[in-house]
């Protein structure tokens, strides 16, 4: 206690002898100005009130969207719903980091790791050894008194349930993909271990198995911490593991007794596809698509010198903020582009959906179309009816309208399986595609119909659909 006050007393000595430039006076921590960024693809939706609801006749008589004046806050959207090649990009990503993954976990079991036996230290070995674990690699002589300290008593340690939760992948060593340069049999060994079994295979065409891509993630019930009276932080951590490649064959379980085979073999992984929006996606894989699209740009903020700051979340929207981006600024519209009509004047159809009697290809299309297809609404948005149905974070609740607050209204509910899609979708008659016509999926299902878009939060609340142009 004595040496504390003494500290104390030295410290306020030297506060005060000190020169600083605030003079004294309360300015603030001072720092780098903040610049916000619009990310890549989005487009801003500004803040502001509407009319949430039903403005005309409810024709199928839900009656489960009475009409209500609600508030939303600024914030980012996805000019577009997620495409087929973007969500490769998560699919490849996740695969590359299992592969990554098995080959340090063979390479410390076999003894071929850089901490086994000292090899592979910052070169290429022509071994397994090349991709044991980054934490692992340096030598411990070199090493500085932090990393020395987190080796000891996390990297080398973990978790009881999981003892390589903060090792670190190695990324510099490219993989070998050419079978006659794998660098060793270890190597050739996980790789093997990545594809389905030759009694699996056929016609020669030895594939991945896609149950092997999963994303773990964690996160924060910021809902149950917030409104629980006692525990600790880690009590409301939350761990996922999600299967993340799409499933194919809703192409076919969608539509029985009908001729999708094609849709099923090439629509999500071949090229010709790649501009169209991702389908056969659960309500879970979209949400673990928002974390590591997060994860990505703060992994790749981090890699920057003297860069901070992390970006704020992605996530998928609410449904007051999915409806109020569709109106595109227009007060109770019954489409995303104003009238009642699903044709122009010139009499072109205005989005991809189910016409008519039937008639798929009256619109031009007979299933989805490329996601910058038709006109944009008001706030730049692509597709906001129809091609696909889409994903929000909102679960579903006939009564919602009813007790939802008037500000940033949201039914955040785990335990409510029923999650809310909007927007209707390629195979769906005009009524889905008002955007206030309201519909749900369950967050374990996925099918041919439905996708979605990220948003993200806008840093401050200066911008809003009130503000003047200047």
């Amino acid at each position: 206690m004595k040496n504390f006050i003494a500290f104390t007393a030295i410290l306020t000595v030297l506060i005060s002898c000190g020169r600083s430039s605030d003079k004294g006076e309360l300015v603030g921590v001072k720092g780098a100005k903040w610049h916000p960024e619009k990310p890549y693809g989005m487009t801003l939706v500004p803040g502001g009130s509407f009319i949430m609801g039903k403005s005309d006749d409810d024709v199928a008589n839900v009656a489960d969207a009475p009409t209500k004046t609600v508030t939303v806050r600024a914030f980012y959207m996805d000019e577009t719903e997620i495409t087929n090649s973007e969500y490769r990009q998560f699919v490849e990503w996740v695969k590359d980091s299992t592969i990554r993954f098995r080959l340090a976990i063979l390479a410390e079991e076999s003894g071929q790791g850089a901490a086994a036996d000292g090899k592979g230290k910052g070169k290429n070995t022509g071994s397994i050894a090349d991709y044991s674990f980054s934490n692992n690699n340096s030598d411990p002589e070199k090493m500085t008194a932090y990393d020395k300290y987190m080796y000891d008593n996390y990297y080398s340690i973990g978790t009881d349930k999981d003892p390589n939760a903060y090792k670190r992948l190695n990324r510099k060593s490219k993989l070998v993909k050419d079978v006659k340069k794998y660098p060793d049999e270890y190597y050739t060994e996980v790789m093997d271990s990545m594809y389905l079994p030759l009694e699996a295979s056929y016609n020669g065409l030895r594939t991945i198995d896609v149950n092997k891509l999963k994303f773990r993630y964690t996160w924060m019930d910021i809902q149950a911490a917030a409104k629980a009276k006692v525990g600790k932080r880690q009590d409301f951590i939350r761990t996922e593991e999600v299967k993340v490649y799409p499933d194919t064959t809703v192409w076919i379980k969608d539509f029985a007794y009908s001729y999708n085979e094609p849709m099923h073999n090439d629509y999500f992984w071949h090229k010709a596809y790649g501009e169209y929006p991702v389908v056969g996606v659960t309500w879970s894989q979209a949400k673990a698509f928002c974390e590591w699209r997060t994860l990505n740009k703060n992994s790749y903020l981090k890699s920057k010198k003297n860069h901070v700051d992390n970006v704020n979340s992605f996530r998928l929207p609410t449904e007051a903020e999915w409806e109020y981006a569709a109106r595109g600024g227009l007060e109770s519209a019954t489409f995303p582009w104003g009238g009642p009509y699903t044709k122009s004047d010139r009499g072109c159809f205005l989005a991809n959906f189910k016409p008519n009697r039937g008639d798929y290809a009256a619109d031009q299309a007979l299933y989805t179309v490329e996601a910058k297809s038709y006109e944009t609404n008001g706030y730049n948005l692509y597709n906001m009816a129809g091609n696909v149905s889409e994903w929000t974070d909102s679960a579903y609740d006939a009564n919602s309208y009813d007790f939802v607050s008037t500000m940033n209204p949201a039914v955040i509910d785990n335990s409510n399986k029923r999650k809310v899609v909007r927007g209707g979708s390629w195979k769906d008659v005009a009524y889905f595609l008002q955007v206030s016509t309201r519909a749900f999926e369950y967050a374990d299902s996925a099918r041919s119909y439905i996708g979605f878009r990220t948003v993200q939060d806008y840093m401050g609340t200066q911008t809003t659909g009130n503000n003047k142009k200047k």
